[in-house]
């Protein structure tokens, strides 16, 4: 499967949460945009109130509620998060205040040099080469910042040729200028100033002036290292990473937001839920999934395999390692081989661990003559795969150095293109429904300029995954020529909880590594063709997948997949062997379920709900001498007493239905 985005999300857009308290944050997302809605009572604070921490995402009935009740509740403040894309004023003013932000940083240290400076989805950045800053220097930054904001100074465009955009850049002795300047293609060239004291290469857009920028709706956010081109054998340079809005509310909302994402980061659930680790002694970007960690892999494995059968799929399992030529006929050495490992020698022979699976299945495929009845042909394989990526970009499990595709390959006629897409969808639409993701960005990709195929068979794909989308009736945008070079494709971006938009699932049609295999098959008029050939991945890869299911839950697991799925808590020592038996019955009827005892019974219940236990089954006396439990759900809280039948087939129905207790 060709390498798909890896790109972590950032906070441009929400869709929907529910959180039961005074001051409540209801999320939705329309189209770009962001509402959130905050009831804060005079005088209070923004901050997260601690029974947050125990509700993640409400179930459809809560949010439909929750909505009622903010409707008819005229005392919240709605605010909407504009997006660059939404908004042309934002951009400007996240443009401008990275020129503001270079502008002070030369001021308060001469001879910084300045490289460039974009604006970004929720802000803007600046590259510096100058000596590590810190927290203390950025509070001076932002204060200089303000006042040059509070000048009011005007930003002016002026054009010049390139000899004398070179003349001023050397005689400000800015080389990471001159080395933009060298690659700007188009002329004149252009430069913006602010007032008569600062100036910088620059296409725009900016605000007329530095007052048109809402100093109090600004925030400088962090600094980080970034290699020079991102070259680590270029120089490193120095970050300054910042936030604007066009309102002071608007930059609360997003702060609140923030922390919210910041809550649900997943390397931290991962070490407080006890879910998964990476061992710096076995190496970076390695996954370690622990037992809890595990079962929930076991868990999207076995519904993963269970749904591909159901829809014709064969499983395969194929090696970790190949012959180098391998690699070399289907190109990854030519066009990948900076993130391919090095290669191993084994009895004189070359050796490499798989960056891909595609050229395992097309053996597969290989191993006999087909005929056109043969078709479709689809094969599946949860595939490990081995990645080079620098240290400096692992993060979590979302960028790592060996992971597990959920990859598969239908190889299937020119007519039948558009069912097997179609299928693929479907197919896709039920498996990420399980897991509660209902939303969607699709694109898709149409041919670039450089591709391999004829136009005939190019025209005849991209109608086909066209046809095959507006089938499903999902909307969808053209991504013209963003196609690969080998064919059209579909991405599929889910939205989690906080709206944020994570790529995942990608259909991709290929009409390169046929012809470098030479596949073929045998029509009805007993003549060789080229079958067509389909990549396809739902879920991505299982690490990445399992880290956007931990921030979407916020680690607060649906019942079906939560690595424990009830706790037996007994009031006193005297209640133990009682609930020794409950959950030896319950293990009994497949359900995750444990005994935790000496503790009071509130601590128990409090580590129950730290650990984001879904079911809390108390036993005292009185269980015991009517045989009962009492059970307490985290998500809707008191359930009632029942015998331990009665419990088992409530947890049964509930996994089959996938929903809560």
């Amino acid at each position: 499967m060709p390498a798909a985005s890896r790109s972590l999300p950032l906070l441009s857009s929400f869709q929907t949460l529910a959180c039961p308290l005074p001051r409540t944050l209801l999320l939705r997302s329309p189209g770009r945009t962001l509402a959130v809605a905050c009831r804060v009572p005079a005088g209070n604070s923004y901050g997260l109130s601690r029974s947050f921490s125990t509700v993640a995402v409400a179930t459809e009935d809560a949010v439909e509620t929750e909505e009622r009740r903010q409707k008819e509740d005229p005392v919240e403040e709605r605010v909407v998060l504009p997006t660059n894309e939404s908004s042309q004023r934002l951009l400007r003013i996240r443009h401008t205040c990275a020129h503001v932000m270079a502008m002070a940083v030369q001021k308060l240290f001469p001879g910084s040099k300045v490289t460039i400076g974009p604006w970004i989805d929720n802000g803007f950045y600046y590259d510096f080469d100058m000596e590590p800053l810190t927290d203390k220097d950025l509070k001076r930054i932002k204060k200089e910042m303000d006042r040059i904001i509070n000048r009011n100074l005007p930003l002016m465009r002026e054009e010049l040729s390139r000899e004398e955009a070179k003349r001023r850049i050397m005689a400000l002795d800015e080389p990471y200028k001159l080395e933009i300047l060298d690659s700007i293609e188009e002329e004149p060239i252009t430069i913006y100033h602010i007032g008569n004291e600062w100036w910088d290469l620059c296409a725009g857009p900016h605000v007329d002036s530095t007052g048109h920028i809402n100093k109090k709706a600004v925030e400088l956010e962090s600094v980080a290292g970034a290699y020079w081109r991102g070259d680590e054998n270029k120089p490193m340079l120095q970050r300054i990473y910042g936030t604007a809005w066009e309102t002071e509310e608007q930059l609360t909302a997003y702060l609140h937001l923030k922390e919210e994402a910041k809550r649900r980061d997943h390397r931290r659930l991962g070490q407080d839920l006890d879910l998964f680790s990476i061992q710096e002694e076995a190496g970076g970007g390695l996954v370690f999934w622990h037992p809890k960690g595990a079962i929930v892999r076991h868990l999207i494995e076995d519904s993963w395999k269970k749904v591909h059968l159901q829809h014709g799929y064969e499983l395969l399992y194929t090696p970790h390692v190949a012959k180098a030529d391998l690699w070399k006929i289907s190109g990854h050495l030519d066009f990948y081989r900076e993130n391919m490992y090095d290669q191993m020698n084994i009895e004189d022979e070359l050796y490499q661990l798989r960056p891909m699976n595609c050229p395992y299945h097309i053996l597969v495929y290989k191993r006999k003559l087909h005929s056109y009845r043969d078709f479709p042909i689809r094969v599946a394989e949860l595939g490990t795969v081995y990645r080079y990526e620098l240290s400096g970009s692992l993060h979590g499990l979302f960028r790592v150095r060996g992971f597990t595709q959920d990859d598969a390959h239908i190889f299937c006629l020119d007519d039948q293109i558009k069912g097997e897409i179609r299928g693929v969808l479907d197919l896709t639409e039920e498996i990420l429904l399980q897991f509660g993701f209902r939303k969607y960005e699709v694109n898709l990709s149409t041919r670039p300029e450089k591709a391999v195929g004829n136009d005939d068979i190019w025209e005849k794909a991209t109608a086909a995954l066209r046809d095959a989308l507006d089938d499903k009736g999902w909307d969808y945008q053209i991504d013209e020529g963003g196609g690969a070079f080998y064919g059209p494709k579909i991405d599929l971006k889910i939205e989690d909880a906080l709206g944020r938009k994570w790529q995942c699932s990608t259909v991709q049609v290929d009409f390169n590594l046929p012809e470098r295999f030479d596949i073929s098959y045998v029509d009805s008029n007993a003549e060789k063709r080229r079958p067509i050939m389909i990549h396809r991945a739902v879920l991505g890869s299982l690490e990445r997948f399992f880290g956007v299911l931990i921030e979407h839950y916020a680690g607060d697991f649906p019942l079906w997949i939560s690595p424990i799925q009830a706790r037996v808590l007994p009031i006193t020592d005297s209640q133990v062997e009682y609930c020794s038996e409950v959950v030896s019955r319950l293990k009994s009827f497949a359900i995750r379920a444990e005994l935790c005892h000496g503790e009071r019974l509130p601590k128990l219940i409090r580590n129950a709900e730290k650990q984001k236990v879904p079911l809390m089954a108390v036993v005292g006396p009185k269980e015991i001498e009517t045989q009962t439990l009492t059970v307490r759900s985290r998500m809707g809280g008191e359930v009632g007493t029942m015998t331990v039948d009665e419990f088992i087939s409530k947890i049964q129905f509930a996994v089959e239905n996938r929903t809560s207790l």
